[in-house]
């Protein structure tokens, strides 16, 4: 009976074999029942399973049965323990039935066991768990009676499994490659005649080999590593060689290996004699198309044609000759190592034959892959020759267009930046004419040794058409080059006028904003009128000198308009800025000219008032006595009513338009610093008034004292 038939009813753990010994050296047999109702015919199936493992000297030793009765009913019990008397009479040497905590009725189990001792031919007791070391040591038994016993039945199972399938394949192939390797023992004739039919055995050898050396290694590891169980017994594993036969696996594996030793030998023998023989034949063929169509086909090829398209299509065909010449070397490389591995095995008599297979197999193929080697160059350099060529003249296109182009740029950085684009691609076309020079180079020499590889053609003419196209490319590509040079330097030239003349353009541009920055500044900063005469002096000499540099930024943008007029005679074209920025120059020039004489007359006011002004009040020791004229005092009351009058007028431009100088409140400033001064004027003036009228009045009094 073999476990996987009965796998369900196994994996139900009805009975099973632990592994562990009585104290006579029988084996533990444990019946577990449970709370269901158990099959008896299934059990009974799994009893005869179980006890059909184990040798006939392990069985001569006795069982020990443990009927596991503690969630299960008396009469299931006893209903087991009497089929035990059907299934293993005479190997039961002792049943423990484990009681329940819940004890059935003593008298009535009692009585039945005692009633059925003889009969049963075995002995039967009642054994609550905790004392059943009385009659099993605790490390035979498993944890679920308090001992120390590891036992997993489904891994049990699996092993059984691997046991059992390895054992059936194993003497089914023994027997398949005995039949085999006896029939090679017979005539010449047998041999051809069995080695189709019996070559092939039903299950591979190295399958089989390995699974029955994993499974020797399992249960030699399991047995090692039982034997080193606790409790200072000798422990036990339930895949010993007393359960899964561990002798019979090596003794099935012994004869595998040398039944399969033999099978070898006279496989090798067998695809030695077909080997030799079919390499004869492939041999021939190689070297006949070789030899054959293969260079016929090379013959036919020796163009580099006359464009990338023309180039790509020779490539193309060539690779067309080189995958049918691939076959062949496919084949040649495959010849090569069965040659090889025949010469370093192979019998004295064969040596001469393959060796000279193979170097006529060796010259063959060498000689044709140099050539189509020598070809797949020479196209590879036509293509990147033509390659070179064509994105030559496409740069030369390009440079062409650019040149003949009009140039309208927007500024002088558009100016600068095309010109910079066009320097980088002459620079391009010059390297890519470099670069088409030494391919040609390469090309040429390449063309030079082709006569040594035409198989006894003249290639003479055709070579020399191809050396013409090359030269002809290359000169070709030399003369448009000088060509655009040339028109480059036109353009050059013409874009750096235009460049001088953008530069002139935005100077003039700017020369007229720094003039409108001086005019702003002149009416909001420079305001102040001077608090005496020698401040108002100075404000003078820096006003000058500030006119001087608005006439000379004036004077700058005139000169810059006149440059563009100059430029665009020579360039033949109008300016676009010039016509504007000419009369925006005058005009604020004019605005500039009206603010500066204003701003002249008023510190000259001013400087003639505070002189005026700082006569009459200056105070020296000496002069103190000093009687200043009246012309005096009006000329300061007319010079200052005339200053503060001009100080509430604005500016008037030549356009009309009106703009003051600083803000109302810088006016009202110097307007009051300047009543401030005009005031003490008026003091003098006064307190003169008043001492000349004392000096009448003493005159007036000293008469009549005269008198």
């Amino acid at each position: 009976m073999e476990a996987s038939k009965i796998l369900p009813m196994l994996k139900k753990k009805l009975a099973f074999l632990s592994g562990g010994k009585d104290r006579r050296s029988g084996l533990i047999l444990t019946i577990p029942l449970c709370t269901e109702q158990t099959s008896m015919e299934e059990l009974s199936a799994t009893l005869d399973y179980l006890l059909g493992i184990p040798s006939e000297k392990c069985k001569a030793r006795g069982f020990t049965v443990i009927v596991d009765g503690r969630k299960s009913q008396w009469n299931i019990v006893k209903t087991v323990v009497l089929m035990l008397q059907n299934v293993i009479p005479a190997e039961v040497s002792l049943v423990c039935v484990v009681k329940p905590d819940e004890f059935w009725d003593k008298k009535v189990t009692h009585f039945c066991f005692w009633k059925e001792k003889d009969r049963l031919g075995f002995e039967v007791i009642l054994v609550s768990a905790n004392k059943l070391t009385r009659y099993i040591e605790p490390c035979q038994l498993t944890d679920e009676f308090g001992g120390s016993l590891v036992y997993d039945h489904l891994d049990w199972l699996n092993k059984r499994l691997v046991f059992e399938k390895f054992t059936k394949e194993s003497t089914s192939l023994l027997d398949e490659l005995t039949v085999i390797n006896e029939n090679e023992k017979g005539s010449q004739a047998e041999k051809d005649r069995s080695s189709e039919s019996n070559i092939l055995p039903s299950f591979d050898p190295e399958t089989v080999l390995q699974t029955g050396h994993e499974l020797l290694s399992e249960l030699q590891q399991r047995r090692f590593n039982g034997s080193e169980g606790g409790g200072g017994g000798t422990a036990w594993s339930p895949m010993d060689d007393e359960l899964l036969a561990q002798p019979q696996v090596m003794k099935l594996l012994d004869s595998l290996r040398e039944q399969y030793t033999k099978y070898q030998e006279v496989c090798r023998q067998r695809s030695k004699r077909s080997q030799l023989e079919e390499i004869q034949t492939k041999v021939m063929q190689v070297v006949n198309w070789l030899e054959g169509p293969g260079t016929e086909q090379l013959r036919t090829q020796w163009g580099i044609g006359d464009s990338i398209r023309a180039s790509q299509a020779l490539q193309q065909k060539h690779e067309e000759i080189e995958s049918q010449h691939s076959e062949w070397f496919a084949v040649y490389v495959e010849l090569n190592q069965q040659i090889a591995a025949l010469l370093s095995a192979g019998d004295e008599e064969d040596l001469m034959e393959l060796k000279g297979l193979q170097q006529q197999l060796s010259d063959v193929c060498y000689r044709q892959a140099s050539q189509l080697e020598f070809r797949q160059n020479v196209l590879q350099s036509a293509h990147e020759f033509h390659m070179t060529a064509q994105d030559m003249s496409q740069q030369l296109d390009g440079l062409l267009g650019m040149l003949c182009a009009d140039v309208a740029p927007a500024d002088g950085a558009a100016i600068q930046q095309t010109l910079k684009h066009l320097e980088e691609k002459l620079k391009s076309v010059e390297g890519a004419l470099q670069s088409l020079r030494e391919k040609g180079q390469v090309l040429l020499d390449q063309m030079s040794t082709q006569t040594s590889f035409s198989y006894g053609k003249d290639v003479g003419i055709e070579n020399k058409e191809n050396i013409d196209h090359i030269h002809s490319v290359m000169e070709d590509m030399q003369l448009r080059k000088q060509r655009c040079e040339d028109m480059v330097d036109v353009r050059r030239l013409k874009m750096l006028q235009m460049v001088q003349l953008f530069k002139c353009e935005e100077d003039a541009s700017q020369a007229v904003e720094w003039l409108g920055e001086l005019l702003d500044a002149l009416l909001k900063t420079h305001i102040r009128l001077g608090d005496d005469s020698q401040e108002t002096k100075v404000l003078l000499e820096k006003h000058k000198k500030f006119v001087d540099v608005a006439q000379s930024t004036y004077d700058y943008g005139r000169q810059l308009l006149q440059a563009t007029v100059v430029l665009c005679q020579s360039l033949r074209c109008t300016t676009r800025s010039s016509g504007d920025t000419l009369p925006r120059l005058n005009r604020v020039w004019k605005q500039f000219t009206v603010t500066s004489d204003e701003r002249q007359h008023r510190l000259e006011m001013a400087s003639a008032f505070h002189t005026a002004a700082e006569k009459i009040l200056r105070e020296s020791p000496e002069l103190a006595e000093l009687m200043v004229d009246v012309e005096a005092y009006e000329e300061v009351e007319t010079v200052g009513k005339g200053l503060l009058d001009r100080l509430t007028v604005p500016v008037i431009f030549p356009d009309g338009s009106e703009q003051f100088f600083g803000s109302p409140g810088d006016m009202a400033s110097s307007a009051e610093s300047i009543r401030e001064r005009m005031k003490l004027v008026e003091e003098k003036r006064f307190l003169q008034e008043e001492a000349e009228q004392r000096l009448d009045e003493e005159a007036l009094e000293a008469g009549p004292r005269e008198s």
